[in-house]
């Protein structure tokens, strides 16, 4: 945080990736047009570009995530998950599986999932992209250093993205 005293405000920025990925970047800042400025540097040294507010931002949704390890018993976690009053559960890629829940309800479902006997690794209100863009080769490499970038960045809080890198990029990185 910079300057003492200031009064901060929650800030959101939206931008597109090499390659067309769709990324939202949440900030605190007592300077919006300072933060703005860096954010919209990083964008364009990666290869991005900033957006206009609401060019991205509708892909995406505020969810409750829960994610379970692989090996979790699937069948049984899907009906507690259900009704719990979860609205989805979905595995992944890696075999590990995810608990959807409405924000609002999402402390409950967590707390019943629980108790039944699953921990979370992960649980939290976050948001998820409702299309996802593949990248591979360059493009996605150079996404994956601008994400980064962004997260590193001093007032930024979150940052979102409806990317999926291939795993021959991620083997690289």
């Amino acid at each position: 945080m910079h300057a003492v005293g200031g009064s901060f405000k929650p800030c959101r920025f939206e931008g597109y990736g090499p390659g067309g990925a769709a990324i939202v970047v949440d900030s605190v800042t007592d300077d919006r047009n300072r933060t703005g400025a860096v954010v919209r540097d990083t964008f364009n040294k990666y290869g991005g570009n900033l957006g206009a507010q609401g060019s991205v931002s509708y892909l995406f949704h505020t969810v409750g995530l829960m994610t379970f390890p692989a090996g979790t018993d699937e069948a049984r976690l899907i009906q507690v998950a259900l009704e719990a009053g979860a609205e989805d559960v979905v595995q992944s890629g890696d075999k590990s599986i995810e608990v959807l829940a409405d924000p609002v309800e999402f402390d409950t479902v967590r707390a019943i999932l629980t108790d039944g006997g699953f921990m979370p690794t992960t649980a939290a209100v976050t948001e998820r992209a409702s299309l996802s863009t593949l990248l591979s080769g360059a493009a996605a490499e150079m996404t994956v250093y601008l994400l980064e970038a962004l997260e590193d960045l001093d007032d930024v809080r979150d940052v979102y993205s409806n990317v999926e890198i291939s795993d021959e990029v991620l083997a690289r990185i």
